[in-house]
């Protein structure tokens, strides 16, 4: 109930993002249930078709784990400990946010499915999607209801597990009361707590994942050389018309694209670094600084990006738009969910770095930092973000191109 009345008197945006979580859930859904009603039709080999879909539903789980760790109603505030609203209740409400949403998606994906299957209200289309679907062959509901359960089950554990309460650290305040120093003077109260740094400056070591980022981008490609030799040996088809795709390839790109998630961080943090180096402005040092102490929060998801964008550029330039077997329907349906998942858990990264640091921006204002140059530290950020990493995805799709198309 209380879930409730908090989603009632959310923001707008806010009740936007849960509404993008329902949609990549239906869309992920959907895709489930074709896969599944193409292996009605199809029996051999159509667990192979699954495993394609396992892409966006790491993707819509990430989407959704990255809009519940933004989630303002579920963001500690002062007294709420007092009527019983602690960190471990705020985490159920969340968990239970993210749980709704992506039940709710999957279940107009049921609803959609059923549709156009005909049944519920007849065929619809003339029938055109009778033999994708086998309209013709009973639909097993255990076996749908349980491919429906995947992503809201798997969503809401993340995000239970992410936004799990962590034990703080106890911090020691030290108090002059009662010591020969300030006893008598007046100059000191006993246990007045010093004033903070801003959480921007705050010093931050470096992530340790780049070198075994570097290793995995590596080894992802030599996989994917190695298996573009053997032509269509061990082919893995995708759920939609283009069924000659090589499982070594496949893996080849999985550990490519958890290399660059581990060495996004660590690419974050050097960024921050280099900014900082010869002799550093205001700007530079406010946005190097910032790049540093958020390298952990928004380096995993550009991480993620440039190894889908990548991979997008690599299969557009083996099969290109005059190709004789282009890709099907439910592979765009995949395509998409996949970028649009990951691109929108960047954006909610970044949003989430933004919530983080608001007050170490309301305290740069307070000491008389011109909003100009604040703005001009954000987009310094952002610059050297993308002149970084735009032609690191741009090495990587050649790369992963090259063995391809020879």
């Amino acid at each position: 109930m209380l879930s409730l009345r908090l989603t009632r008197g959310t923001h707008p945006l806010v009740l936007l993002r849960r509404l993008l979580v329902a949609a990549a859930s239906a869309g992920v859904g959907f895709l489930l249930l074709c896969t599944l009603g193409w292996a009605l039709g199809h029996p051999a080999g159509s667990y192979l078709r699954l495993l394609w879909c396992l892409v966006p539903l790491a993707a819509t789980v990430q989407f959704a784990v990255a809009v519940a760790r933004t989630d303002p109603s579920t963001r500690p505030r002062r007294g709420l400990s007092a009527v019983g609203l602690g960190p471990a209740r705020l985490t159920m409400l969340a968990v239970v946010s993210t749980a709704v949403a992506t039940t709710l998606g999957s279940a107009v994906a049921l609803l959609v499915f059923l549709h156009l299957r005909g049944d519920l209200t007849g065929m619809p289309f003339d029938g055109d999607a009778a033999d994708l679907l086998s309209a013709d062959r009973p639909l097993p509901m255990g076996a749908a209801l349980t491919l429906l359960a995947a992503a809201p089950v798997l969503a809401t554990l993340a995000a239970g597990f992410a936004l799990r309460p962590r034990p703080t650290a106890p911090v020691a305040e030290r108090s002059e009361a009662g010591t020969g120093a300030g006893a008598g003077t007046g100059t000191a109260e006993a246990g007045e707590a010093k004033p903070r740094r801003p959480d921007a400056f705050a010093p931050s070591s470096a992530p340790s994942g780049l070198p075994w980022g570097v290793a995995l981008t590596a080894a992802g490609l030599a996989v994917e050389t190695y298996a573009s030799r053997n032509g269509n040996a061990g082919a893995l088809p995708l759920p939609g018309r283009f069924d000659s795709g090589s499982a070594g390839v496949l893996a080849g790109w999985a550990l490519t694209a958890v290399g660059l998630a581990l060495a996004g961080p660590g690419i974050t943090h050097l960024c921050g670094w280099l900014l900082q180096t010869l002799r550093p402005g205001a700007v530079r040092l406010l946005a190097g600084r910032t790049l540093m102490s958020e390298a952990r929060r928004i380096g995993r998801p550009l991480g993620v990006l440039c190894a889908v964008i990548s991979g997008a550029f690599a299969a557009a330039s083996l099969y290109g738009p005059g190709d004789e077997r282009p890709f099907g329907p439910l592979t765009g349906l995949g395509a998409g969910l996949v970028i649009g998942c990951t691109a929108a858990s960047l954006l909610t990264a970044a949003l989430e770095s933004r919530q983080a640091r608001a007050t170490t921006t309301e305290e740069l204002v307070r000491l008389g930092a011109p909003a100009a140059m604040l703005r001009t530290a954000a987009a310094v950020r952002a610059a050297t973000l993308v002149a970084v990493f735009v032609p690191l995805t741009w090495a990587v799709a050649s790369l992963a191109a090259v063995p391809l198309t020879a």
